[in-house]
């Protein structure tokens, strides 16, 4: 099976590089912006000719896209985002090739949902900041385009690679200045949200089973539960061995500017006198938790990997920069 990969250089793009080069029946090839890509390619600024070409020389069977914007204003959201995605579109619709196309998209979509809910995937999707508005509107040109398309709609990815500047990166690379600077206190605020987080490694395993599957329309990918970021944080502390105490601040209600997780919001120093920042500014409100059995049902799939293990995995990366 020939695959073409955009944005495998990506947070995600990379555990389903690697997913994907250990099935020898997989012949894979990157596409993307960067030098280590095989070929590069910009989806947003770049023709959707020029893209149907290469498509009808290489011809996949299956094209997956990982790429995209996680950060920046609007206007560059919506240009890596939805542009992108719309020259995507375009160019498959042109090609002859007939591929498959497996889209990933965000939870961000969804935007706030009622606490103690499970999302299911016919929800009414009004996503809180321009991120989620960008992924909406790509995944509704995915929707649309008449192409053999499935949207993986990934929740809050964690495990090995997690960014520094994603709400659990964020925390171990507090515990780890804390632990550093022999503070004895941590302050952190934002600990109220609850997210459904989910290993990008069962992510990559989702979007593996979407290449061999023939199912179609929009699929979350989660664990099924939520966690509160201040349980998260407990573990991760006891993980550590930070011996100290946590506080968690009274802070304002969370900004609806949109992001997804494993953006990187400002930095805040950790130590005791300055407290970390809210590090969920994701426009989804106080509780996000996936509905899923649309893929137990359809892929096959479940989430195998516990929060434990992801943290784990965070933390050992953490402590090598200690």
């Amino acid at each position: 099976m020939r695959v073409l990969l955009l944005g495998a250089a990506g947070y995600l793009g990379r555990f389903v590089a690697d997913r994907l080069l250990a099935d020898p029946a997989v012949q894979l090839t990157a596409l993307g912006r960067g030098d280590d890509a095989d070929v590069r390619f910009d989806l947003s600024t770049g023709s959707p000719g020029a893209l149907t070409r290469f498509l009808d020389a290489v011809h996949p069977g299956v094209v997956i896209n990982c790429a995209g914007a996680i950060r920046g204003t609007a206007s560059e959201l919506t240009r890596h985002n939805t542009v992108a995605t719309a020259t995507l579109c375009e160019s498959l619709r042109r090609s002859g090739c007939r591929a498959r196309l497996v889209h990933i998209g965000c939870a961000a979509e969804y935007g706030p949902s009622p606490n103690g809910s499970s999302i299911a995937e016919d929800a009414v999707a009004r996503p809180g900041g321009p991120y989620g508005v960008s992924k909406l509107a790509a995944t509704e040109l995915v929707l649309g385009s008449g192409l053999d398309a499935i949207v993986l709609r990934v929740f809050s990815p964690t495990g090995p690679g997690t960014p520094a500047g994603s709400p659990l990166g964020r925390l171990a690379d507090a515990l780890r200045r804390a632990m550093q600077h022999g503070d004895t206190e941590l302050k952190l605020g934002g600990l109220a949200v609850h997210r459904d987080f989910v290993d990008v490694r069962d992510v990559a395993r989702a979007v593996h089973a979407a290449t061999l599957s023939a199912a179609q329309g929009v699929v979350n990918i989660g664990t099924g539960h939520a966690v509160r970021l201040r349980d998260a944080a407990v573990s991760l502390a006891r993980i550590s061995g930070f011996t100290g105490a946590l506080h968690e601040l009274e802070s304002p209600a969370v900004p609806r500017q949109g992001h997804e997780p494993g953006a990187h919001p400002h930095p805040h120093t950790p130590a005791a006198s300055h407290p970390v920042a809210p590090p969920y500014p994701d426009g989804c409100g106080g509780w996000q938790q996936a509905d899923v059995r649309t893929a137990r049902d359809r892929l096959g799939w479940r989430a195998r990997i516990g929060l434990e293990e992801s943290l784990a995995d965070i933390w050992m990366e953490a402590a090598c920069r200690m």
